[in-house]
């Protein structure tokens, strides 16, 4: 049995990681809408990848036999000014999501919830990928310039760079 505190928490970050799924599924399509294949399907696999991550959780909250409470997902920003912002904004977010892990972490030790811990722990590990791969390709788009037909090259290596 969870604690209110904790099995809110887990909601909690059950809506995050969808609200995350939600928001590279429309990165994936700026990026597609201005022919950066690459970019795009590497958004995509995140979005995959976050709604995998929610259900981690989803399925965990259940198998605790509590009950997931489903929230609405706000909805992303859909313009960006550049494929810099797009990055800047990625890395940003997986920043955030490993503050929100940090806390459900943190109150699950607190609250002594031996099992959530062991579950958060597989989380702290790997947000220290997302925030790494993120942090690479910004800095590889800061390197090349938006508007160089080095984006391209680039557009082409990061499709490949997820190896999943």
């Amino acid at each position: 049995m969870l604690k209110k505190t904790v099995l809110k928490a887990l909601n909690a970050q059950i809506n995050a990681e969808f609200f995350s799924a939600y928001m590279y599924l429309g990165m994936s399509a700026w990026c597609e809408d201005r022919n950066l294949p690459g970019f795009a399907a590497w958004m995509r696999k995140q979005f995959e990848e976050e709604q995998k991550h929610a259900l981690k959780i989803f399925d965990y909250v259940l198998d605790q036999n509590e009950a997931v409470s489903l929230e609405p997902i706000a909805q992303p920003p859909a313009v960006y000014k550049s494929l810099q912002e797009i990055w800047e904004e990625t890395y940003a977010h997986e920043q955030h999501v490993t503050t929100l892990i940090h806390k459900v972490y943190a109150l699950a030790m607190k609250e002594q919830d031996f099992a959530t811990q062991g579950l958060m722990q597989w989380y702290v590990a790997e947000q220290v990928e997302e925030e790494q791969q993120a942090s690479a390709i910004l800095e590889q788009v800061k390197m090349v310039g938006t508007n160089s037909s080095a984006i391209f090259f680039l557009d082409r290596h990061v499709s490949k760079s997820r190896g999943d």
